[in-house]
Parts: structure tokens; C-alpha cells; sequence
């Protein structure tokens, strides 16, 4: 490696590291806001609270990485135009294209590792990131008991506060709880209002005591008789002081290691994505042939098919419909009266078992969808890092200004251009309006243009603008403008 490429690349990775521990430190900061109260009030260990960020990672690469080449780029460019190493390289017959030959072999091969990474490490840190968050969700309840609003403790128990206070939150004002009864197949039955109350629990202990004061206690009265039912009927009892009990021996005894199954789109690679798409796209089928089959069979329709080809299809009488205007007119009032109804109950029970299906085959549009964008953003995001490079290292060197001021600034509107394209054409790809092909490479098809202009404009010494010749072409217009005034007058 000669010593022009070796200056280049060192100064390249010194920036690059630079802003890729800063912008990774940003983004681990936002997904700690982002996931603050799954983490807080549940007494974990700061080991597992590490080990969630850990898991958090890898999935924050695809902003991250590309955002940093975009960065560093203009940075090291910048830098080299504002001290005039450029212009001292292109006075030795050193070309743009020749500065930039070291960084483009470093970058594609970046490129390649990303693409490694996207299909490899990062569908396992999502497993293992999905996973750890179910785990604390269901770890510790006893400590999850937040202010006004509804808090699953124990399988049966859903507590809302309104105030918590005491040292370690033990003391509650204005409690409701949602009982539920085990005996019965679902909904809260029971509901239990008090003014305050007192959470106590022994040392080590799995049951957790919560001692209510001033409450009423209301339960649904449970009948068969339907005209009890609609009086909706329950029982009031008022309470000085009423302890409940709440075992805990389940919960506290979840392993935070403890492997779910899961299922996500971004938890595969390359060729799982592919076999699941093939294996979604086959049931997607025909479930949808299987649903036209048996609508066409309930319409009645099926019974008019000749079975025998020997045999002639009976037909009505065509001289009886010369006499009448309908088939119904065949038939005496009360009959006529069961077909209609007949006829209408059917055609609602199809519209209800159509609009159902249609529900139901959106929701797997969008899975199907989603696992399709799955797969393309693995190769776009390798892909992007390539031509965001041409991006930033030409225009770099035409801004001519280094440091983190501008080239910052440049370069989060670029990302952000970037990154707002690619959200928008997923979104419209989940629900099928674009093709998940085209929303994956969107953003990175709309960045090449600009890379090539880019990269052609700093190749020749030419600015983004050229103030001058825009300029003299509007000195010209009006100067003409001027001639033909005179003329006429």
C-alpha cells in the first residue's frame, strides 16, 4: 500500500470509529427512553439491564452505519479540500477517483461484512432481544404495580393506583382491583375499590399481602335465568379492613434465560426468509382457493352441475317464465315469504364470512409483506453503504469545510432524507399499495443519482451550484430584456 492510500485510510478509520462510537452512544441513550418502563420498578440486576442493551445492538446497525460512512466521509474529504491536499494531490496528476481507491476497497469490503452481519448476528440478537423482554415482563410483578394504570400481579389480580408513596412505594391511595374467578371462563367478575391500602411481604417470601382499608367489594351474582341475567345483578359489601393474598411463587421463580418461541421476521436469514415466504405464499393460496370453493358450494350453485355427462340437465319449463315475470310468482305467498328470508339470511351470512376473511387475509398480506422486505433490506443496507460513500466523499470535497459543523449538518439532512424515504415506502409496503421490492431499494435507488452527479462534479472542480454562470444568464435575460423595450418605444 503506497503511503497516499495508507495517509487516507488511517485518517478515514480514525473518523470513522470516532463517529461510530458517538452516534451508537446516541441511539443506545434513545432506545433506553424508548424502553425505559419495561426496565424500571422491576428490581433487575444491572447485569441483566446491560445484557438487554447488549441484545440491543446489533438491530441499531442498519441506522447507525450508514449514518456513520455518510459522516465520516464528509468529514475526511472536507478536511483534505480545506488544507488543500487535494488541490496539492490533483497538481501531481492525482485524481479524485485515485484519492478515494483505498476507501472504496475498504468500504465494499465493509459492505460484504454488513451483509454477513444483517443474515447472521443480527436475526440472533433479535431472538435474544425478543426473548429477554418477554422474560422481564413476567419478572418480578410484585414490583410492577405503576400509577394510574392497570398492572397485571399474579394470574388473577389487576391492580391500578393512583398514588404510590412510603420508601419503597408500599403505601397506596385510591386502589382498584379486576379480580378474576377461576371458575368461570373469562372477564373480571369481581371488582374490589378501596381508598388505600398497604403493600407487606416477609423477607424472601413468594406470597405478597395486600391489606385494603375503607373499600366495598362487588361481585357479579352468577344465573342461569335469563331475566335475572338482564338485570345484570351483583353483590355490595363494605370493608374496614380486608387482606388479600397474592402468590407469587411462579412468577419469582422465572428464569430470565429462559428460551420462548418466537416468531419475527427479522429473526431469519436469507434462506429462512425465503422458505418461509415460499411455505406463507403456498397457504396464502389456497387458503383463498379453499374459501372461493366453499362460497361457490354454499351458493347452491353446485346442485345445478350435471354429474353425468350421458345424462341431460333438468331445466324449468321455459313456457311457465313467458307467464310470469319471476320464479317467485310460481310459488304461493307464505313460500315466497320463506325464500326471501331464506335468500337474505344467506347473502348475510356471506357478506359477514367475505368481510371476515378480508380481515383476515389483510393481516396476513402485511406478515407476508413484512418478511418479504425482510429479505431485500439484507442486500439494500450493504448496498446503501456503497453509495452513501459516493455521497458524502465527493461532496465532502466540494463544500471544501471539515470538522463537525457542516459536514454534520449535510449529513443528517442526506440520512434523514434517506431513512424518511425508506419508512414511508414500507409503510405503504405493509399494506400493499407498493411492491416490498421497491420500498426496500427506494431510498437507495433515489441516493444513486445523486452519487454519480455528485461524484462527476467534483471530478471536473465543479461546485454543486455554479453561482456565476446562473448568474450571467440572468444578467443576459435582462439585458435583453432592456433592448426590446427600447425597440418598441
Amino acid at each position: 500500500m503506497k503511503i497516499l492510500d495508507r495517509y487516507i485510510l488511517i485518517s478515514y478509520l480514525k473518523t470513522f470509529f470516532s463517529v461510530f462510537t458517538i452516534l451508537m452512544f446516541i441511539f443506545i441513550l434513545q432506545s433506553i427512553w424508548l424502553y425505559i418502563s419495561e426496565l424500571a420498578g422491576r428490581g433487575l440486576d444491572l447485569i441483566i439491564v446491560l445484557k438487554f442493551l447488549w441484545f440491543v445492538m446489533p438491530r441499531l446497525i442498519p441506522l447507525v452505519l450508514p449514518l456513520t460512512i455518510l459522516v465520516a466521509s464528509l468529514m475526511v474529504f472536507g478536511s483534505l479540500s480545506e488544507n488543500y491536499e487535494f488541490a496539492a494531490m490533483k497538481s501531481t496528476g492525482i485524481s479524485l477517483q485515485r484519492a478515494m481507491r483505498s476507501l472504496t476497497v475498504f468500504i465494499i469490503f465493509l459492505s460484504v461484512l454488513v451483509f454477513f452481519f444483517a443474515n447472521s448476528i443480527i436475526p440472533l440478537a433479535e431472538y435474544k432481544w425478543l426473548n429477554l423482554r418477554r422474560n422481564i415482563q413476567q419478572f418480578k410483578p410484585s414490583m410492577a404495580i405503576i400509577e394510574g394504570q392497570f398492572s397485571q400481579v399474579g394470574d388473577d389480580f389487576n391492580i391500578k393506583v393512583d398514588e404510590k408513596s412510603g420508601e419503597n412505594g408500599q403505601f397506596l391511595n385510591g386502589i382498584v382491583i379486576h379480580k378474576k374467578d377461576p371458575h368461570r371462563i373469562s372477564g373480571n367478575h369481581t371488582v374490589i375499590i378501596a381508598d388505600n391500602g398497604e403493600l407487606t411481604s416477609q423477607k424472601g417470601s413468594n406470597t405478597l399481602s395486600l391489606v385494603l382499608k375503607d373499600g366495598n367489594y362487588y361481585s357479579e351474582v352468577y344465573t342461569k335465568d335469563p331475566k335475572r341475567k338482564t338485570r345484570e345483578e351483583f353483590v355490595r359489601s363494605y370493608f374496614k379492613e380486608y387482606t388479600i393474598n397474592i402468590d407469587l411463587t411462579e412468577f419469582n421463580n422465572k428464569d430470565i434465560n429462559k428460551e420462548n418461541k418466537l416468531n419475527n421476521h427479522n429473526m431469519y436469514n436469507v434462506n429462512a426468509l425465503r422458505a418461509e415466504i415460499d411455505s406463507q405464499s403456498t397457504r396464502y393460496t389456497n387458503n383463498i382457493k379453499s374459501f372461493a370453493n366453499n362460497m361457490y358450494f354454499r351458493s347452491g350453485m353446485t346442485k345445478f352441475q350435471v354429474k353425468d355427462k350421458n345424462k341431460t340437465q333438468q331445466k324449468i319449463d321455459t313456457s311457465l317464465l313467458k307467464q310470469t315475470d319471476t320464479l317467485l310468482t310460481l310459488f304461493n305467498a307464505k313460500q315466497q315469504s320463506e325464500i326471501v328470508n331464506l335468500a337474505v339470511n344467506n347473502i348475510k351470512s356471506s357478506l359477514q364470512s367475505v368481510d371476515a376473511k378480508r380481515k383476515e387475509y389483510v393481516i396476513k398480506t402485511k406478515r407476508l409483506n413484512k418478511y418479504e422486505i425482510a429479505l431485500h433490506e439484507k442486500f439494500s443496507l450493504a448496498i446503501a453503504c456503497i453509495i452513501l460513500f459516493f455521497v458524502g466523499a465527493p461532496l465532502g470535497a466540494i463544500i471544501r469545510k471539515g470538522g463537525m459543523g457542516l459536514p454534520m449538518v449535510i449529513a443528517i439532512l442526506l440520512f434523514l432524507t434517506y431513512h424518511f424515504i425508506g419508512i414511508f415506502a414500507k409503510n405503504s409496503a405493509e399494506d400493499g399499495t407498493v411492491s416490498p421490492f421497491v420500498a426496500s431499494w427506494l431510498s437507495t435507488v433515489v441516493m444513486l443519482p445523486l452519487g454519480i452527479w455528485l461524484t462527476y462534479r467534483a471530478t471536473t472542480d465543479q461546485g454543486i451550484i455554479d453561482i456565476g454562470a446562473f448568474t450571467e444568464r440572468i444578467t443576459k435575460l435582462f439585458k435583453k430584456k432592456n433592448k426590446d423595450d427600447s425597440k418598441h418605444a
